[in-house]
């Protein structure tokens, strides 16, 4: 069975955002295992600079390191990604999960983005946009679109 994990750095405090990721996680879960990890953000003062920004990255990078599964497929989300359209997006789950690793996992950062050693351990660098979306928002497109593939893989009706 195919296995995904979401490493998200921050908590959801929108409760809508917390509904709609709670039910595409259900969904999911008919077709493959969904973990959703998160870890917490650095605190930052108010203007932040570049040395401070780089410090608490590493403080999360470490965070997310520990909680990578060995042998497991990284994605990291990155604005700089490969934009895909969702069937090439299925596509990609697909071969991957056949012939790379059965566990695949999704890193998304913080408002500042991702440690230079996170970029660095990605397989693939994914975008969903040039768009910068907020990174609670970025984990419900997350969901919707794993279930996207899924049920694209699966040849349902969900999308047209």
């Amino acid at each position: 069975m195919m296995q995904f994990q979401i490493i998200s750095v921050g908590g959801i405090k929108e409760k809508h955002l917390k509904d709609g990721i709670f039910e595409y996680a259900k969904r999911i879960q008919k077709y493959a295992k969904l973990e959703v990890i998160e870890i917490s953000e650095s605190r930052l003062p108010d203007n932040p600079n570049e040395k401070q920004i780089e410090k608490a990255l590493s403080e999360e990078a470490k965070q997310i390191i520990d909680k990578i599964p060995e042998q497991a497929f990284v994605v990291t989300l990155e604005i700089e990604g490969k934009q895909l359209s969702s069937i090439d997006f299925s596509a990609f789950i697909e071969k991957n999960m056949t012939y790379e690793s059965s566990k695949m996992v999704f890193i998304i950062g913080s408002s500042f983005g991702l440690s230079s050693m996170i970029k660095e351990k990605s397989q693939f660098k994914l975008s969903f946009s040039l768009f910068t979306f907020p990174h609670q928002l970025m984990r419900f497109i997350l969901v919707e679109q794993l279930y996207r593939a899924l049920t694209i893989m699966k040849n349902t009706s969900y999308h047209k």
